[in-house]
């Protein structure tokens, strides 16, 4: 299992490529899903595209209010 991280992940995502946020906490590939939640858990990954090519701070602890994407719940 991966080790809980609280702080935005910095990634750098394309523009129209459809891209899997994990939900669950167990992807070894933060954080995105690398598909350890079909085995362990009912949690789906969730799927995104982003308007622009640059860089975004995607959530880590999974408390977030707007997936994927950092809120700064993890502060609370």
């Amino acid at each position: 299992m991966s080790q809980k991280v609280k702080q935005p992940i910095k990634i750098n995502l394309d523009k129209d490529r459809v891209y899997f946020w994990c939900t669950c906490g167990l992807s070894e590939k933060q954080p995105m899903c690398d598909g350890s939640h079909k085995e362990k858990t009912d949690k789906k990954s969730h799927s995104f595209k982003v308007d622009e090519t640059k860089e975004y701070f995607l959530c880590s602890c999974k408390l977030t209010s707007n997936p994927p994407y950092c809120d700064g719940s993890h502060n609370k």
